[in-house]
């Protein structure tokens, strides 16, 4: 696991304050930076959790390392309630999460996730259901642009799926570097210097693993196994990691505007928030780190923590 750094470790351990004897889940596994770090840290148990077997096994190692402090579990953040309850936790004193796709399943060519390389069209985290490659050769091309689109923000989604139609029509595409081709053939550059393939191969990527929904329904379930003090601190990557989580937590906060003065609902007091908002804006990794490790330059870590039992104000 050396090697690989942790993005935001400074902050995302400030902002956790693990504490000796507390529970803290890592939501993320990965290739377990915060997972020694936070063990590192504090005399507390940590639970961590990754969907892709291979990161169960590579953490082997540390669970050797903390085999009274680490419990290495494989399944998708997004059951995180049931995962817990099954290894007898039921409530935490801290969580992260690390959005997105790691820097070992980039860097395996195998694993379909990069065009650097020439690799399978994959892209599955978890190694089970649909693959990028049943995406792009089966979907209907409206739904394949609107896939496009949505998920990677790609303004020429339409351009690409008619492309990836005509291509697929002559042979299957199989592979990263086939399908990138298809893509560049009909995108230009432009001056960001981002490869023309990249916000297709976002899009695939998120829709091959429900990223999205596995995000709303992980902090969902985080925000309920949170003990009073507990912290959720959660860095993302891109704008609709980042805009899903903002809104996640602006709601539990009661950063939310009050109802209209012709809104019966405004005659009512409103519940005093149970969270309190650790970021009101949020974090970025510091210049050094940003220049140092281009995976952090776009990263974002937003934090709250939950209070005490929920009171009306007035």
């Amino acid at each position: 696991m050396s090697g690989h750094v942790p993005v935001m470790l400074a902050e995302v351990l400030a902002t956790l304050v693990p504490a000796s004897g507390e529970t803290i889940a890592d939501a993320t596994f990965g290739n377990g930076g915060y997972t020694r770090a936070i063990l590192a840290a504090a005399d507390c148990m940590v639970c961590a959790i990754d969907r892709d077997p291979d990161a169960i096994a590579r953490g082997q190692a540390l669970v050797a390392q903390f085999p009274d402090r680490l419990r290495l579990i494989e399944g998708s953040f997004g059951n995180l309630a049931a995962l817990l309850h099954e290894s007898g936790v039921t409530m935490l004193d801290g969580i992260v999460f690390d959005i997105g796709v790691s820097s070992y399943q980039i860097d395996d060519f195998t694993r379909g996730f990069s065009f650097r390389g020439d690799g399978p069209l994959d892209m599955r985290m978890s190694r089970a259901g649909e693959s990028a490659a049943d995406l792009v050769n089966l979907l209907p091309e409206a739904e394949l642009a609107d896939l496009i689109y949505m998920y990677g923000e790609e303004r020429l989604s339409r351009r690409i799926a008619k492309a990836i139609v005509a291509a697929r029509a002559e042979a299957p595409i199989v592979t990263t570097l086939g399908l990138a081709s298809v893509i560049r053939a009909v995108v230009p550059p432009d001056r960001s210097g981002i490869d023309p393939a990249t916000r297709t191969f976002q899009a695939l990527r998120i829709a091959v693993n429900d990223e999205l929904g596995e995000i709303e329904r992980g902090m969902a379930q985080a925000a309920g196994l949170l003990a009073p003090g507990g912290r959720l601190v959660v860095v993302s990557f891109h704008s609709l990691e980042d805009r899903l989580v903002k809104r996640f937590m602006q709601d539990a906060a009661g950063r939310t505007p009050a109802p209209s003065r012709h809104d019966p609902a405004g005659l009512f007091g409103r519940a005093a928030p149970e969270w309190e908002l650790l970021t009101p804006r949020p974090l970025r990794p510091a210049g050094d780190e940003a220049y140092a490790n281009p995976r952090a330059r776009s990263a974002r870590l937003r934090a709250m923590r939950r209070l005490s039992a929920a009171k009306v104000q007035p």
